[in-house]
């Protein structure tokens, strides 16, 4: 595992105890399958270093074949629902390459907050993780868990 922590938010957690569970990551492939061939997209949600659900949202980019952009309605409401109590944390984000490799493109160095949340990125059935740190994107180790 690679050690770091996030930097900050709500999502702050020792990236060397990140754990998947299956039912997320069974998800985001099934949202890279289904969007296909534009790009998938959607929301890491979990507590602390564990990523318990994934969730698709729309895909609101002008060119959803070439980018991703999580629709903003979605992102608001997840925010929302952590922040209350009723939802879980974000912790991230997922998106799909589908003709690309399973890493950040320069797209998504450009794009990227850096503000140390994770990025999942799926290609060709493989799932990388990346955190979007002050310094650019860091690879991540994860185990996936439970069921």
């Amino acid at each position: 595992m690679i050690p770091g922590k996030l930097e900050s938010g709500p999502a702050a957690f020792d990236s060397a105890a990140l754990a998947i569970n299956r039912d997320a990551v069974t998800g985001m492939l099934a949202a890279a399958r289904e969007a296909a061939p534009d790009e998938a997209c959607g929301l890491l949600l979990g507590e602390g270093s564990h990523i318990n659900t994934a969730v698709p949202t729309a895909n609101v980019a002008a060119d959803p074949a070439r980018h991703f952009e999580i629709d903003p309605a979605a992102l608001v409401a997840a925010h929302r629902a952590a922040r209350d109590g009723s939802g879980a944390q974000v912790l991230g984000y997922f998106h799909s390459h589908p003709n690309g490799l399973a890493r950040p493109s320069a797209t998504d160095m450009q794009c990227a907050a850096r503000d140390g949340r994770i990025w999942a990125i799926i290609a060709d059935s493989a799932i990388t993780c990346w955190s979007d740190g002050p310094d650019g994107f860091e690879p991540l180790s994860y185990a996936v868990t439970g069921g």
